[in-house]
């Protein structure tokens, strides 16, 4: 994995947006995309909603090492679906381009009954971007978050905040958490590759994640 340039993608719970920002950085960095463990295939996948909302061609979606019908944490979809999950497959791809990885739900999310996400996510040595929202409870759930990840030696690149405005919010998460704040994504209405490549370009600087 060295030598190129990678990112992971991590939220502080699920539906914070991190697909969302996924997309926008994957578009921005023309990079592919790879999301590990998909658990849920009756609506559109992460996939699809990628390549939909970031206008990213079919050859820069990778597909999932898994793909899983029940709409859970990917442990408890597995045994559901009567899948054993082998660790060793979840290994980022070779790609020539920039790599955006999305994870499923949580760092702490289980993968099996003996292996956390975040346990996979520290092998691969790879930095990581946090997602949170801006909403209440997110101080708690984003310092956490973060000494989870300082507790397994995890390369933290920056934080992004996703959603209305709370500055008091942010700068607290910013100091008690010692990260970068990377810059926050404001509600995309309509979701369209227009919209989210100029709500990126408006409120992030591309150099950061270069």
């Amino acid at each position: 994995m060295s030598g190129r340039q990678a990112f992971v993608i991590a939220g502080t719970d699920t539906g914070v947006g991190k697909t969302v920002f996924a997309a926008a950085l994957t578009q921005a960095l023309a990079a592919s995309y790879w999301k590990p463990i998909q658990a849920g295939m009756a609506e559109p996948t992460d996939s699809k909603v990628v390549a939909s909302i970031g206008g990213v061609p079919p050859h820069r979606i990778l597909t999932e090492a898994y793909r899983l019908r029940t709409p859970a944490s990917p442990h408890f979809a597995a045994e559901r679906d009567e899948v054993d999950i082998d660790i060793k497959r979840l290994t980022p791809p070779a790609d020539e381009r920039p790599l955006v990885i999305e994870l499923a739900g949580g760092l702490l999310v289980p993968i099996t009954r003996t292996v956390l996400q975040i346990d996979v996510v520290a092998k691969w040595c790879l930095p990581v971007i946090l997602v949170a929202r801006t909403s209440l409870g997110t101080i708690n759930h984003c310092l956490i978050s973060l000494e989870a990840l300082r507790n397994r030696g995890i390369e933290v690149f920056g934080v992004v905040f996703v959603g209305d405005a709370v500055p008091d919010s942010e700068e607290v998460i910013i100091a008690f958490g010692g990260v970068r704040r990377l810059g926050r994504l404001p509600f995309v209405d309509p979701l369209t590759p227009a919209a989210v490549a100029g709500a990126f370009a408006a409120n992030f600087d591309l150099e950061d994640f270069q």
